[in-house]
Formats: C-alpha cells, structure tokens, sequence
C-alpha cells in the first residue's frame, strides 16, 4: 500500500473521515477537527472518495503534470550520445547549445556523470570445474615477521626497532572442492615456489585428488622457467590469469581473505612464531570442519569423499 511514510491518516482513517462527512452529514471543518488535520486535507479525501472510491485515498505521485521547462527527449538523447562517445560535460553543452548545469543534471539522470560509469567492469563470471584436481589455485601473500611486541600503557605497541623481516604465505586451493594446502615458507622465489608445489601434489594425492592444471598470478615465480621445466616434468597444465585480473583467481584470493580473518588477524599473537604454528590447525579446521556457502554450508572434504586427515 502507497501510503507516505508522515501521513498522519492511513487508509482506513481517510475512509472514516470521508463517511463521518458524506453518510454522518457531519461538515468538513468537524470532520477536520475530529481527525486533527487541517479544513483543506479533509476536503481533500473527501472530494477523492467522492470520485475514485478506496483508490483515490492512496498518496499520489508528487511529480507535477507537467514540465513546460523540462528537455525536450531528443535534445536529452544526444546528450546521452555524447557522452557515451567519452565527450567532457564541457564540451556537450557547447555542443548542444545547453548550460553545463543543464548537461550534469542530464548525466545525473542518466548515471553518466563519472568516468568510470563509461567503462563498467565486466560481469564477474564464476566457474567450477566438474571434478577434484581439474584445475589448482595457486598463490602467495607476503607476511610480516614479528616478535617481542608488547602493550604499553597508553594502548600503543611496542617493538622491536630494527625489521625483523617477511616471510610468504603459499596456498593452494583445489578448484572444485575448495580443499587447501597452505605452507609458510622463507621467500617466494622460484625454488621455494616448487618445493610448496610438491607438497601441495602429495597432500591432494593423499585425499585421492590428482591434480591435473595450475591456475596461478603473473608472479615472477610462476613466470619462471624452472617453474615451467617443473610443471612439464609433472605433467602439469599451467595457466595465468590475465595482468592485473586477480578475479580471474578468485578462489584462491577468497581464501587467502579468508585465512587472514581467521587465523593471522583472528587474535593479538606474541610473535609470528606463535601464529605461524597455528597455521595448520586452523586449515584442518577449514578443510573438514568449517562450512562453505559456495558448497551449500557443506565443508570442502566433503566434496572429496575421503575423510582421511592431512
């Protein structure tokens, strides 16, 4: 029911006033003192029951009739045309003859105002492969090494002064199942890169999985030739995401977003160390007991059907 959110009558209230004046005989301006409104707001329903019943006591539209000053529709579409033709606002009320007011007030309407309303990112579209191991997200997020941080009494922390340095976080997440392998390793160098990869194989391997694809970034690990010669001694399918595309690898994104909620920043940690050790419990966590909402809340060995523990 179209009724204004400050309306001090409902519908059953306009009903009533109007027959306390049409059916009781009662006059507007009773009627108007026995509702608390004003002589005008009671004519007003009455003269609306009068003419169009219960659908003439909905609120109407507060736009006017007419808009003798408003654009012509021809003189509004080229604009509209300019300006998908990338022309500044500037420009196109030159162009038009039209005051720049009149040229943003258009945009406005329109949803063209800004640059980036020109070029819309493309629809994200999502994807699953149909079996285990078709297809590994790959990828690294640099961490921060810590230690011997304590809390003065104002709130502030206090450490070391001299960096003790980073240290990288390598993931990989099987594409139809979710299930992830996650390793924190010195660098993300070439080397370290393919010493995780191996692992991640014979983790997957232990539930079943033979992985067949690498998904990966354009780091300079994956872009490596020996990380190349690996994958082909592996038998394994590399691919990259496009530049500057993480979408593209958005499951293995997702769980790095993921695994820092709930584990890295879930609790004020001594030192790296202390947090580092609880990496693994919490992927165990993740990968047998933590619900999924792409898998239906279900969790992601379920989608193996092998309860083997890592």
């Amino acid at each position: 029911m179209d009724i204004h959110k400050n309306a001090r009558l409902t519908l059953l209230s306009r009903e009533a006033l109007a027959l306390y004046v049409l059916q009781q005989g009662f006059t507007r301006k009773a009627a108007a003192a026995a509702f608390r409104v004003s002589a005008r707001t009671a004519g007003k329903w009455v003269f609306r029951y009068q003419s169009d019943g219960m659908a003439g006591l909905l609120d109407r539209s507060s736009r006017p009739r007419s808009s003798p000053s408003r654009l012509a529709g021809e003189l509004t579409a080229q604009v509209i045309e300019l300006r998908r033709g990338h022309m500044p606002g500037y420009q196109i009320a030159r162009r038009t003859g039209l005051s720049p007011a009149s040229v943003s007030r258009i945009l406005r309407r329109a949803r063209l105002s800004r640059w980036r309303d020109l070029n819309p990112p493309p629809p994200v579209l999502r994807y699953e492969h149909p079996r285990p191991g078709d297809l590994l997200h790959l990828d690294i997020k640099g961490m921060t090494r810590f230690g011997e941080v304590s809390l003065r009494g104002d709130g502030r922390l206090r450490g070391k002064k001299q960096h003790p340095g980073f240290l990288a976080l390598h993931v990989a997440v099987d594409d139809h199942s979710r299930l992830a392998f996650t390793q924190i390793l010195p660098d993300q160098k070439a080397h370290t890169t393919i010493g995780f990869l191996r692992d991640a194989l014979a983790f997957f391997a232990t539930h079943g999985v033979t992985v067949r694809s690498l998904l990966t970034d354009n780091g300079s690990s994956y872009r490596s030739q020996i990380f190349r010669q690996a994958c082909a001694a592996m038998q394994l399918t590399h691919r990259r995401t496009r530049p500057y595309t993480p979408r593209t690898n958005g499951k293995a994104e997702r769980f790095i977003q993921t695994a820092l909620r709930e584990w890295a920043y879930a609790k004020h940690w001594l030192n790296s160390a202390q947090r580092d050790l609880h990496l693994k419990p919490w992927n165990d966590f993740y990968n047998l007991k933590r619900p999924h909402g792409s898998l239906n809340y279900n969790s992601p060995i379920s989608r193996i059907g092998n309860e083997t523990t890592s």
